[in-house]
């Protein structure tokens, strides 16, 4: 696994109403200048994850960086209350990055230059987080491990479809794509994908490998493992990367966790290991343990995750469509289980390269691509913390086949299921404090309000199937 970066950067300008580190800030602007950035977007994130974007000239940015930029944040859906319109934006510097797709749109437009962007921090007029920013939710996981010894170190498969754009139709895979899992494709959307690597890596993203998927239409791209807030503002970075590169071929990229009917869906399977700070070594890793190679560390960090894992789902698969990715037979977790082989356990331990026991990690399987990132991993390390805080036991390891496994003999092993539905999971969601407490009461108020409505909305609908299926018989 590759060595995290310290997401306490010391070069960071301070908070707008702070001392700036007037050397970073210099060494920033003639690198923009060096670049011949003419225009800077400053990127942030709803509550959804949804990425969104305040663009100045670049003549601005030296007092950006020095003092913030004003937005107001009650124009953001689960933002701020009235009250709290007025908020900063304090852009990253470590996040500096040319956006490379637009060069070409801007020599056509005739605006010339390139366009660069940060990702941002959002503050209250005081100069504290935002509470109700998600990133501040990551930052603030985050140093509780750090106030315990560790960095959370991650790395998610992001997996997603290219698909045909119809006008009067549903948008459909490409309609030359036949390849499948791990295939040796020459179709275009391999070049596709290759050249979404190459644009992300012009942004600093490292991508570890990319590949076909098991559908047709269906790719995924495998990050390098970092920690979990650079890898969040990457995840957020490649999906608006992915639909550019997709558009410009005349494509559409979609991150719907199930968008078709039968075949596999979309997950965003993530690897997880906490990495102690003191010395760099892997703090799941134990050698001696023969069987699977945890530690007592490890393997209570996985009992948290089980244990809130009805909860976690709510916010790692936060869609009502996530829902019909969680079910038998397509290779997605429907049962609170944890092993090595089987590919239908939520909790995986993958085996440690031969001769690298550091290498060891654990994969959580129920997140998928829709997800907000830096909620996800906030609920993910503050679930596998609360198992270390109260010496969870871990269950025995499940590696038989689960799907065909009797009721009677699932309840003999103790093992439960996640929940069907978003409604399932938001009832698990609103009984679970360290979920709620990872999120914190604001963002934890709004997403309850949000996803209820939605799923209110849903179940209200009538949909083709129904009236397919009961027309001819009542």
């Amino acid at each position: 696994m590759s060595d995290s970066r310290d997401y306490n950067r010391t070069d960071r300008p301070s908070s707008p109403t702070g001392v700036a580190n007037q050397a970073a800030i210099s060494r920033l602007l003639e690198h923009a200048e060096s670049l011949n950035v003419r225009f800077l977007n400053l990127e942030f994130t709803d509550v959804v994850g949804l990425a969104k974007c305040v663009t100045i000239p670049v003549e601005q940015l030296a007092d950006c960086l020095a003092n913030g930029k004003w937005f107001d944040g009650s124009a953001i859906e689960g933002f701020a209350r009235v009250a709290e319109t007025d908020m900063f934006l304090r852009p990253d510097p470590a996040t500096f990055a040319v956006v490379p797709w637009r060069a070409g749109i801007a020599a056509s437009d005739g605006a010339g230059g390139e366009t660069a962007r940060m990702i941002c921090d959002v503050l209250m007029p005081t100069g504290e987080r935002f509470e109700g920013d998600p990133r501040a939710v990551l930052q603030s996981a985050l140093e509780e491990a750090a106030a315990q010894g560790y960095r959370y170190i991650v790395s998610p498969e992001l997996e997603f479809f290219l698909l045909h754009e119809a006008d009067d139709e549903a948008p459909e895979p490409l309609l030359h794509d036949r390849g499948g899992y791990f295939d040796l494709s020459t179709d275009p959307a391999a070049d596709v994908r290759r050249e979404i690597c190459a644009e992300l890596a012009r942004m600093g993203i490292g991508i570890e490998s990319s590949h076909h998927e098991v559908a047709a239409g269906q790719h995924e791209l495998d990050f390098i493992s970092d920690d979990a807030l650079h890898i969040a503002d990457a995840v957020v970075t490649a999906r608006y990367t992915i639909k550019a590169v997709a558009q410009r071929h005349g494509l559409m990229a979609t991150f719907l966790p199930k968008p078709f009917y039968g075949v596999n869906g979309s997950g965003m399977h993530t690897h997880q290991v906490l990495v102690r700070i003191e010395d760099g070594s892997n703090a799941f890793a134990d050698p001696s343990n023969a069987g699977y190679g945890l530690s007592l560390l490890g393997q209570r960090f996985i009992a948290g995750q089980l244990d809130h894992a009805p909860a976690i789902c709510a916010v790692v698969a936060p869609l009502v469509n996530s829902y019909k990715r969680l079910v038998p037979g397509y290779e997605a977790p429907v049962m609170i289980s944890w092993g090595r082989v089987n590919r239908e356990a939520l909790v995986r331990v993958p085996r440690a390269t031969p001769g690298q026991p550091e290498s060891l990690r654990v994969e959580l399987r129920s997140p998928d691509p829709s997800c907000n990132p830096y909620l996800a991993f906030a609920t993910m390390l503050r679930a596998g913390l609360d198992g270390v805080a109260r010496d969870l036991t871990l269950a025995p390891p499940v590696e038989e086949g689960l799907y065909t496994l009797e009721e009677s003999a699932r309840l003999r092993k103790g093992i439960a299921v996640l929940p069907a539905t978003l409604g399932e999971a938001l009832s698990a969601l609103a009984d679970d404090d360290v979920v709620r407490m990872a999120l914190g009461p604001l963002v934890a108020a709004w997403f309850d309000e949000a996803k209820a409505q939605e799923w209110l909305e849903y179940r209200r609908q009538v949909h083709p199937w129904e009236l397919e299926r009961y027309l001819p018989l009542f």
